[in-house]
């Protein structure tokens, strides 16, 4: 009898044939308010209005019936090439069928501002420019004649409301749809026709032809009145990148396409108004194909802070920076003083989490989030995450700033009441707590860091004291967290591998020369990987509350990267970042995960985290390289 398994029976493939597109096929699309996916085919996916955490309005990324928005060739769902307008997240598609040529652009606009914002009111400085929150698209024929269509149906809430269209003055070029307490506006200069929940339009392109649509939420509705009137948003909102990215200092190094385009990815997963920023555009993308490994990214973790201020100071976006700590500086703690491991991007600190049943999920992946369980694990990193960035940002600018030095103060109280006990380590193991290695190394770098602010301050006796406590976590580290072979092990109580040890490179806990640490650096490298690629842990040997494999981390990976360039080996550290570069989008993005067997990315895209250890990553290799020139 046949042992082999049916395709039933058989674990989802990341690679398995489905209607919904790969994940890394999507281009992403920002304001700064909120950020949008746009398929292959023309169709926005994935968009929330009007913030990053608003319920969706095109939800097709979870569920095929849960609304999209497609303009593009009728009938050709295949495009001959898409890129961003170079120094953009302007996305322009170009498209062949049997009859000539289009091009398509696509952007979340921005432009110099008008007035105060009423959409997302701020609470950091408005800058010059913002998001004028609406969907501008433009279409041109360049050749011959093409037949558009324009597809347009929202899902409100989630897929949960279809919309109810309503005519503006009974003008077919200007419609309203309504549902779940929102209304949006249509607006184009193609004869709509209203059906049922959705409203369409069919018109061909002569060469020379342009036509455009948008969809506003904005003050009034406000949207493009002429085709001339959406191009004008389009250069005015290619400007804005454009200028952003020029005040950056981007290498000039075979790495700099990579690192703009991850700068640029940072900046689009930014919240404008709080200068917060999301994990990832997306929720509930899975980390196990068909898995129930999905999460709600679209909230801001404390973990990412010193990630982001590192690689916004790098690239002497220092204006971001400041306003990424004075969020930070904004948030409530909890009753006993610590932060949270994650909050709101509007500074919120309920994240309750649920499921939405009715949606199938991406690729049949259930359920469904929204909200983060997580909010409010004991995670004992939080402390050194968010002292390091405090250090960061005051060796940067020279100060420490007065409404600071009470969180430094708290903080350092805090990781000093719990290093001593077991939590749930950084990646948020739903199992029993552990004395997790990254943990405890974050709390040295808590101490370490505090203790450094207190010299900077004119503090010596606190300075001492805890330099003191940094020391005792350092040597109780050293004592239990290193397995017989001489590498730095999960937690106390196994000697199985983290990739979170690699943090000891990054944060300089052990030096470059230290054996423990080549050792910890060259283990994972051998025995932490798959295909070459970083696994967060072994699942068969990790109790994380949760059942089937996952794929490779891309955080990890470029992690690792560091690592081997720390410890001096650089030629494996370029040969693993070439690697890694190779395997991102067809636009340059990276998911949370890679599936090393198919692929295929995995988890939720694009992730902020990624592109922020590529950026630290890339940083390791080019300084040595550049100081090796003189």
């Amino acid at each position: 009898m046949s042992t082999t398994a049916s395709p039933d029976s058989a674990p989802q493939s990341a690679a398995a044939p489905s209607p919904f597109p790969p994940i890394a096929d999507y281009a992403f699309l920002s304001n700064c308010h909120t950020g949008g996916l746009v398929a292959p085919d023309g169709a926005i996916d994935w968009l929330c209005v009007p913030s990053f955490d608003s319920p969706s309005i095109f939800g097709s990324l979870l569920d095929r019936e849960a609304g999209f928005f497609r303009l593009g060739p009728f009938g050709i769902n295949h495009p001959s090439s898409r890129q961003y307008d170079t120094g953009t997240n302007v996305l322009v598609t170009t498209w062949k069928t049997p009859g000539g040529w289009i091009v398509v652009r696509d952007a979340l606009t921005m432009g110099p501002r008008a007035h105060e914002d009423e959409i997302t009111p701020h609470t950091r400085p408005p800058a010059d420019d913002d998001g004028d929150h609406m969907l501008v698209r433009t279409v041109e024929c360049v050749e011959g004649s093409v037949e558009i269509e324009l597809v347009c149906e929202p899902v409100f809430d989630y897929g949960r409301t279809p919309a109810e269209w309503t005519l503006i003055d009974g003008d077919r070029t200007r419609a309203d749809a309504t549902g779940a307490g929102l209304t949006v506006r249509l607006v184009t200069d193609l004869p709509l026709g209203i059906e049922d929940d959705l409203a369409r339009a069919r018109h061909t392109l002569a060469i020379g032809d342009r036509a455009y649509c948008a969809l506003s939420w904005a003050e009034g509705l406000d949207a493009p009145n002429d085709v001339d009137e959406a191009a004008a948003r389009m250069a005015s909102t290619a400007r804005y990148w454009r200028a952003w990215l020029g005040r950056a200092r981007i290498p000039d190094h075979r790495f700099r396409e990579p690192i703009q385009r991850s700068a640029l990815a940072i900046k689009g997963l930014t919240y404008m108004p709080t200068g917060a920023t999301v994990a990832a555009l997306t929720t509930s993308l899975p980390e196990t194909p068909g898995g129930e490994r999905n999460w709600d990214y679209r909230y801001t973790w404390m973990r990412d802070t010193t990630f982001t201020l590192k690689a916004l100071h790098w690239l002497n976006l220092d204006w971001e920076a400041d306003e990424f700590m004075e969020f930070v500086a904004d948030i409530e703690p909890t009753d006993d003083g610590s932060l949270q491991i994650m909050y709101g991007i509007d500074g919120r600190r309920d994240l309750s989490e649920s499921t939405l049943e009715h949606l199938s999920g991406y690729v049949g992946a259930r359920p469904v989030r929204i909200g983060n369980g997580a909010y409010d694990q004991r995670q004992n990193d939080v402390f050194g995450a968010v002292l390091a960035s405090i250090l960061l940002h005051t060796q940067r600018s020279q100060r420490l700033p007065r409404r600071l030095w009470p969180i430094v103060e708290s903080q350092a109280e805090c990781a000093t009441k719990v290093w001593r006990e077991p939590d749930q380590g950084i990646w948020e193991a739903r199992g029993a707590p552990q004395h997790y290695v990254s943990s405890k190394l974050m709390g040295w770098v808590a101490l370490d860091s505090a203790s450094r602010l207190a010299e900077i301050r004119g503090d010596p006796t606190l300075a001492a004291t805890w330099r003191a406590t940094a020391n005792e976590i350092r040597a109780d580290i050293l004592e239990h967290g290193v397995s017989n072979r001489g590498a730095l092990r999960k937690h106390y109580d196994t000697d199985s591998l983290d990739a979170s040890a690699l943090l000891a490179a990054i944060f300089g806990f052990l030096p470059g020369d230290d054996e423990r640490l080549r050792a910890t650096v060259f283990a994972i490298d051998e025995e932490l990987t798959e295909n070459g690629f970083v696994l967060r842990y072994r699942t068969e040997e990790t109790d994380d509350g949760l059942s089937g494999k996952e794929g490779t981390f891309l955080i990890c990976s470029f992690w690792l990267v560091s690592g081997l360039a720390i410890v001096g080996e650089l030629q494996r550290a370029r040969d693993l970042m070439d690697k890694l570069l190779r395997i991102g989008s067809p636009l340059g993005l990276f998911a949370e995960e890679f599936d090393a067997d198919t692929g295929r990315h995995l988890g939720n895209f694009p992730q902020a985290f990624s592109h922020l250890a590529l950026l630290e990553a890339a940083t390791r290799i080019i300084v040595p390289e550049m100081m090796a020139q003189y």
